[in-house]
């Protein structure tokens, strides 16, 4: 290329430069030119093919090339950008847009301040995966191998081995076999059950564990000072605590725990059917066969265990008479929350 030729293209460019009606144009001429495959660095790599005498005033030529096709770039830039901006000008005289207000899921509401809850008790968080396999969800909970809980019309199996788990207690076993007492842990999750949807079943739903371990005797009384504190946190400072015996192949002695009804204050309303008391949790003293299964002394080593449905609790702190309201994504009820 001769410096004539150098010159003819110069004024090629700027004169695109000119001509381009916007800032995509623009770029497109910047490409052509000054990319990485452009005209200008093409040229830069052929100056060895320049004569030497030449080789000078080439260079001078070229980068005055692109210190003024830059500069004309800039300023067309300038230029096409303050139009593009007065056409597409805020018009003040609009109406506002106003964006519906967010609030937490009942679900995760619930989780949360029981979280909070216990916390305060010196209980941590643990967790654990969905999928569990036979023994840590069934046999170190000294569930028997006949029990209906493991028949396919109650459980999701997976394989022979492996399901959903139809609790967090598994966490409680996975815990303990990893660490020696003392232990203190809440283990929220979702769990799977192979029931039908109605207004207070639901096939998949989530739980809150708790397991206390130590080798300093453990009571029931324990126990109960722990729910009851649970009890009055989460549903007001009247609400009492009672215990009814009851079964679970997990705990020894087991029983049911009720609260009382924090809506009527136990006097008897719709919400407790009359009774004063709402059931809310299964809890009582770890079975030492379970001690058996995870490695503990159960001469040595003490506990309590107790769980709970995060929905129930959430249907009645929210009055919330469908479960499945929980699980439709309907804005409208989450704003009654807000």
């Amino acid at each position: 290329m001769t410096l004539a030729e150098l010159d003819a293209q110069q004024a090629q460019s700027l004169s695109e430069v000119a001509a381009a009606a916007d800032a995509a144009a623009l770029e497109q001429v910047r490409i052509r030119y000054l990319g990485r495959n452009g005209l200008l660095p093409a040229i830069v790599k052929q100056m060895k093919d320049v004569p030497a005498a030449e080789r000078p005033e080439f260079g001078k030529g070229t980068n005055a090339w692109r210190a003024a096709l830059e500069a004309a770039l800039a300023d067309r830039l300038a230029s096409v950008g303050t139009v593009k901006k007065e056409e597409s000008a805020f018009d003040c005289t609009l109406p506002g847009r106003w964006s519906a207000p967010g609030a937490k899921h009942p679900v995760s509401r619930v989780i949360e301040e029981s979280a909070a809850i216990f916390a305060r008790l010196g209980f941590t968080v643990a967790d654990g995966p969905d999928i569990e396999n036979r023994f840590n969800n069934f046999t170190a909970l000294n569930t028997p191998a006949h029990h209906p809980s493991m028949d396919a019309s109650d459980t999701f199996w997976l394989t022979d081995d492996l399901l959903l788990r139809t609790q967090t207690s598994p966490v409680q076993i996975r815990m303990m076999t990893q660490y020696r007492p003392p232990v203190r842990i809440i283990t929220p999750g979702r769990t799977y059950r192979r029931d039908t949807t109605d207004a207070t079943h639901s096939a998949n739903f989530h739980q809150i564990e708790g397991l206390y371990v130590d080798t300093k005797p453990v009571s029931l009384a324990d126990l109960k000072s722990t729910l009851a504190y649970f009890a009055k946190e989460m549903m007001g400072s009247k609400a009492g605590v009672r215990f009814r015996p009851h079964f679970f192949p997990f705990t020894e002695p087991s029983v049911e725990v009720d609260f009382s009804c924090h809506v009527c204050a136990g006097k008897g309303c719709r919400v407790c059917k009359n009774s004063g008391w709402i059931e809310i949790a299964g809890a009582g003293m770890v079975d030492p066969r379970v001690f058996n299964f995870v490695g503990y002394d159960p001469e040595q080593v003490f506990g309590y265990a107790f769980g709970f449905g995060v929905e129930r609790i959430a249907m009645i702190k929210y009055g919330i008479p469908d479960i499945r309201w929980l699980y439709e994504n309907d804005t409208r009820f989450l704003s009654q929350l807000a």
